[in-house]
C-alpha cells in the first residue's frame, strides 16, 4: 500500500469510498486464507516399516518445531486428528501414527502378531525412534493413554507435557456400568451373562433378544456400526453437527476380515493397565509433566470420574470439561485447538 500514488488514493477515496474499503479488505484477508490453505496442504501421508509392519502416520508442520505426538483410541486411528493437524501446524510439529490393526496400518492376525497394549506400545516407542523425535508433548485419548504412559513412564526425559482428552490412567475412569462385563471378560473369556445385568447392557440384551448372552457376544457388539455410531453421537450437544464420514471410515476397518478377533484381544489386554496405573500415577507425582485436560464431559466409556483423580497427583493441571462426548474432537475440535495452543504457550512449549 505503500507505493500506491497519494493522489490516485484521494481521487478514488472521494469517487468511491464502499470500493477503497473493499480494496483493503481483500489485502488484509488474502495472507490469512493463503496460510490456511498452505495449512492444510502441509499434512503428508507417510509409512515407515517397523518389526516387518507398515505403520502409517500423518505428519505436518515443521520438524523445528516442538512436537506433538497424537496417540488415538478405539476403534478409530490418526483419522481423529485430521481437522486438529491443521489448525496447529503453523507453530507445531505433529506427528499421529496408526496402530497395527487401526487404520492404514498393517493388520496382521492375532496368530501372527501380539495384540497386547505392552507389544503396540513397544511398537509405537520404536516409531519414536525410528521418526527422529527426541522430545514431544503427548495428546492421550482412550487407548492412547495406556499407550502413551507406558512410553512416559519409559522415557520421562523426553516428555514436555501431556494433553488428556477421555484418557484413563484411575480406577475410578472405569468403575462404571459400560466396563462391568469387560473386566468380568478378563478374568473369563468364557463368561455368561457376567456384569451384563446393568441398565447400560440390558439394553443390548433386549435388543438382540438374548437374556443370556456370553460376555464374548457382548464385547463383538461393541464392534456393529451401531455401536459405532454411538459412541460418536452419545453426550454431544448436536447430532447434527457429527459427519457420518467418521463411522463411515471406522466402520469398513472393523469389518475387515479377522479385525474383530483383534479388538477382541485388545479388549482382554486392557485388563494389563489397571496395575499399572500406581507406576503411571507416581510418575505424575515425580516428574509433574505439565498437563492439558480437555475431557468430554458426557462421556459414558471414559467418564469425567476419570479426570477429576488426575488433580491428585499433579501439583497444576489446566483442568477444563467440555459438554461433549467421547470423540471431543468432532465437536470441539476449536476449543480443544485454542486450549492446546495457550497451555503450550504458556508453559514456554511453542516456536518462536
Amino acid at each position: 500500500m505503500t507505493h500506491i500514488n497519494l493522489t490516485i488514493l484521494i481521487k478514488a477515496l472521494s469517487r468511491d469510498l464502499m470500493t477503497l474499503l473493499l480494496i483493503v479488505f481483500a489485502f488484509v484477508q488474502a495472507p490469512v486464507q493463503a496460510k490456511s490453505t498452505s495449512l492444510y496442504e502441509d499434512i503428508k501421508y507417510k509409512t515407515v516399516e517397523i518389526d516387518g509392519l507398515d505403520i502409517f502416520y500423518r505428519e505436518a508442520g515443521n520438524p523445528d518445531n516442538p512436537t506433538i505426538l497424537l496417540l488415538h483410541g478405539f476403534p478409530t486411528s490418526s483419522h481423529m486428528f485430521r481437522d486438529l493437524i491443521p489448525q496447529l501446524a503453523d507453530q507445531y510439529h505433529l506427528v499421529a501414527p496408526d496402530y497395527p490393526g487401526y487404520g492404514q496400518s498393517s493388520m496382521p492376525s492375532v496368530d501372527e502378531f501380539e495384540y497386547s497394549f505392552d507389544n503396540v506400545a513397544n511398537i509405537v516407542d520404536k516409531f519414536i525412534d525410528k521418526v527422529g523425535l527426541k522430545t514431544y508433548s503427548l495428546y492421550l485419548m482412550d487407548y492412547g493413554a495406556p499407550i502413551g504412559f507406558r512410553i512416559a513412564t519409559k522415557h520421562p526425559e523426553r516428555v514436555e507435557g501431556l494433553i488428556i482428552q477421555n484418557g484413563n490412567a484411575y480406577v475410578e475412569g472405569i468403575n462404571n456400568n459400560f466396563w462391568e462385563p469387560i473386566q468380568a471378560y478378563w478374568k473369563d473369556r468364557k463368561a455368561v451373562n457376567q456384569g451384563l445385568d446393568n441398565d447400560w447392557w440390558k439394553n443390548v440384551k433386549k435388543a438382540y433378544n438374548n437374556p443370556n448372552m456370553t460376555n464374548d457376544e457382548a464385547l463383538r457388539f461393541l464392534l456393529t456400526l451401531g455401536a459405532t455410531k454411538w459412541q460418536y453421537t452419545n453426550g454431544v450437544r448436536n447430532v447434527e453437527a457429527i459427519s457420518p464420514d467418521t463411522w463411515d471410515h471406522v466402520q469398513p476397518l472393523l469389518d475387515r476380515k479377522g479385525n474383530n478377533e483383534i479388538q477382541l484381544q485388545m479388549f482382554y489386554s486392557y485388563r494389563t493397565n489397571p496395575p499399572l496405573y500406581p507406576e503411571w500415577q507416581a510418575y505424575l507425582r515425580k516428574h509433574q509433566p505439565p498437563t492439558l485436560i480437555v475431557w468430554g464431559k458426557n462421556d459414558e466409556i471414559f467418564p469425567a470420574a476419570g479426570a477429576h483423580p488426575y488433580k491428585r497427583d499433579l501439583k497444576q493441571v489446566d483442568f477444563h470439561l467440555l459438554d461433549t462426548g467421547h470423540f471431543a474432537l468432532e465437536e470441539d475440535s476449536k476449543v480443544i485447538a485454542e486450549h492446546i495452543r495457550r497451555f503450550l504457550a504458556n508453559k514456554n512449549i511453542a516456536s518462536n
